[in-house]
């Protein structure tokens, strides 16, 4: 089973769900890719639904620079690998769409790797708003411009755009 809560935050109310194999799923009010609850999803407490919650509020609190939660994103083997690499982008700094392609070891798969940053299940927890334009633009996010624009500003990246692939803060 699949056990969903809703969590209100400043960006507004996300849809959180986990299983005894990790977190699965952190949705936007607002997702460009919303995903259909299945027969197996119910609405119901589940320790890591507290845990993220506690997390995500201490997130936007600015006392949390990194999350610790057990993941379980379901996607192909690439979106996965993007996923993982978006774990590894420093707070409070970004990544280009062709920087990620690098890091994932394909320099010319900048498109894919746009696409698999779209459909990550877990947004804020694998940081894709930390992702951006070659010209420091911010471009398409799931939860839309503004929200993106409010979690860089809240993690004070707006002003560091694009210091590259490998700074550490």
């Amino acid at each position: 089973m699949i056990a969903y809560t809703f969590i209100n935050s400043p960006i507004g109310r996300l849809r959180v769900a986990a299983s005894d194999a990790g977190l699965h799923q952190i949705e936007f009010p607002e997702s460009r890719h919303p995903v259909a609850c299945g027969k197996d999803w119910q609405e119901a407490h589940h320790l890591l639904l507290d845990a993220t919650r506690q997390q995500l509020d201490d997130y936007f609190a600015g006392h949390r620079q990194q999350f610790d939660l057990p993941l379980a994103p379901l996607g192909t083997p690439f979106q996965r690998e993007v996923w993982q690499a978006l774990a590894e982008i420093p707070y409070g700094l970004t990544w280009s769409y062709a920087q990620l392609a690098i890091r994932v070891g394909n320099p010319k798969a900048v498109r894919a790797v746009g696409a698999a940053n779209g459909r990550n299940p877990l947004p804020i927890v694998l940081p894709c708003h930390r992702v951006i334009g070659t010209s420091g633009a911010l471009t398409g996010f799931g939860g839309g411009l503004p929200v993106k624009q409010f979690l860089l500003e809240l993690e004070g990246a707006l002003p560091r755009v694009n210091e590259g692939l490998f700074a550490t803060g």
